[in-house]
């Protein structure tokens, strides 16, 4: 992909992380590990599935439209984490893929 715009997401969520990180060390002594990362985005992502259900009247909860925004942005943000952290550039990744299933789905 090309955007810029992308590129300053994934920045912005880099600094993000850096800033837990800060807070992980205070609290625990020493920051958190890709695996606590992956266990984090994964709970995050059922999250979601807690809120979809919500909103397809499924499942009572109160606020689920607020959080479900707010947790698919995270799902992204920790997706962008993982892929830094794995050392796979995101937006190529993402590109891969989209060219890949257009060229699959032709």
């Amino acid at each position: 992909m090309e955007d810029s715009n992308f590129y300053k997401i994934i920045e912005r969520s880099l600094e993000i992380r850096e800033k837990y990180h800060q807070l992980e060390i205070q609290q625990n002594g020493k920051e958190w590990t890709l695996e606590q990362d992956a266990l984090a985005y994964l709970t995050d992502a059922g999250l979601i599935g807690r809120n979809v259900m919500s909103h397809e009247k499924t499942w009572s909860k109160k606020n689920s439209t607020e959080e479900l925004e707010h947790k698919l942005g995270e799902n992204i943000w920790w997706l962008i984490i993982l892929a830094n952290r794995t050392g796979i550039d995101i937006n190529e990744a993402v590109e891969k893929f989209l060219t890949k299933t257009e060229n699959i789905l032709k």
